[in-house]
C-alpha cells in the first residue's frame, strides 16, 4: 500500500475582507437609490449583490476551514466545506434569481417610472466596485471552485452593472419604461448561466463524481502502462475539496521488484498529468477474486 499527499490551500482572508466590505457598502447605496429612483434594475442588482455578500462570506468561511489540520475524528479535516459552500452559494443565487425574474415579468405588464440619471450613476459605481472585487480573486480562479465562484459572480456583476447603465441611458433618451424590466430579465439570464455551471460543478464534487477536467479512462490507461502492471481495477477518483483531487486504485503487479520506485513514478505522473494530489495505490500480486465488479468500475 502506498500513499502520496500534496496540499495547496491558499489564504484569501484579505481579499474576502475587502470584497465583503466593498459590496456591503455598495448594496446599501444601490438599494437606497433604487427605491428613490423606482428602478427594478437597480433593486435587482442590489439584491443579487446582497446574495453575493452572503456567498463571499460562505466562501471565506470555507477557505478558512480547509486550512485547518485534520483531527482523529475528521481525518480529512474540513476540506469538503469548500464544496458545500460553493453548492449552498449556487442554491441561494437560484432562489434570488427566481424572485427577480418574477418581479421583472410583472413590471413588463405594468411599467413603473424610473429616474434614468440616478440609475446610470449608481450602476457605473457598481461596474467599478464589482470589477475591483473580481480582480481580488483573479489569480485563484483556475485552481479552486470556491474562489472561481467568487470571481465569476463579481465579474458577472460588473457586466450586469454595465447592462443597468445601458438601461438607464436608453430610458433617458427614449422614455420607454419597459426597458428597465427587460434589462432585469437579461441580467437574470446572465447570472443564471454562471450560477448553473457553478451548481453543476459543486453538485458533482459533493457526490464524489470524477472532476470534469479529468478523463478517468486516460488515468486508467496511464496506470496500466506502468512497468510491471498487468491490470487496474477498483479505481475511484473524486474531489476532496475544491483544490484537491484524490485517487484510489488496485494495481495488479506480480513482481514486487521496484515497487517503491514505481509508486514515486506513478504519483508524480498522476500529479503532473492529471492534477491528482491525494493518491492511494494497492498492489495485488495475482488477480483478485474479491473485486466488486462493474459496480465500482469507472466507465
Amino acid at each position: 500500500m502506498a500513499h502520496d499527499h500534496h496540499h495547496r490551500f491558499m489564504n484569501y482572508d484579505r481579499a474576502f475582507a475587502l470584497g465583503v466590505a466593498l459590496n456591503v457598502g455598495f448594496v446599501i447605496v444601490e438599494a437606497a437609490y433604487g427605491i428613490m429612483a423606482g428602478s427594478l434594475a437597480l433593486l435587482a442588482d442590489a439584491g443579487h449583490n446582497l446574495s453575493d455578500v452572503l456567498g463571499l462570506l460562505l466562501a471565506w468561511g470555507a477557505n478558512y476551514l480547509v486550512r485547518r489540520k485534520p483531527t482523529e475524528r475528521r481525518t480529512y479535516g474540513w476540506r469538503k466545506s469548500s464544496i458545500l459552500a460553493a453548492l449552498i452559494n449556487a442554491v441561494i443565487l437560484l432562489f434570488a434569481l427566481g424572485g427577480i425574474a418574477w418581479e421583472a415579468i410583472r413590471r413588463l405588464g405594468v411599467p413603473v417610472p424610473v429616474a434614468g440619471k440616478t440609475v446610470i450613476f449608481v450602476a457605473l459605481a457598481g461596474v467599478v466596485i464589482n470589477t475591483a472585487t473580481a480582480l481580488l480573486f483573479f489569480s485563484g480562479r483556475k485552481g479552486d471552485l470556491n474562489i472561481k465562484g467568487a470571481f465569476l459572480h463579481m465579474a458577472a456583476d460588473a457586466g450586469v452593472s454595465a447592462g443597468v447603465v445601458i438601461a438607464g441611458v436608453a430610458i433617458l433618451f427614449t422614455g420607454r419604461l419597459w426597458i428597465d424590466p427587460a434589462i432585469s430579465l437579461v441580467i437574470t439570464g446572465i447570472i443564471l448561466f454562471v450560477t448553473w455551471r457553478l451548481l453543476r460543478d459543486a453538485f458533482d464534487m459533493a457526490v464524489d463524481a470524477v472532476p470534469r477536467d479529468i478523463d478517468p479512462e486516460a488515468v486508467r490507461v496511464y496506470l496500466a502502462s506502468l512497468p510491471g502492471v498487468n491490470g487496474v481495477h477498483d479505481m475511484h477518483i473524486w474531489a476532496m475539496s475544491t483544490t484537491e483531487t484524490a485517487l484510489t486504485a488496485h494495481l495488479i503487479k506480480p513482481d514486487p521488484k521496484d515497487d517503491d520506485a514505481l509508486i514515486e513514478k506513478a504519483s508524480k505522473g498522476l500529479h503532473d498529468q492529471f492534477g491528482i494530489d491525494h493518491i492511494t495505490l494497492q498492489w495485488e500480486r495475482i488477480p483478485s477474486t474479491n473485486q466488486c465488479g462493474d459496480s465500482c468500475e469507472i466507465k
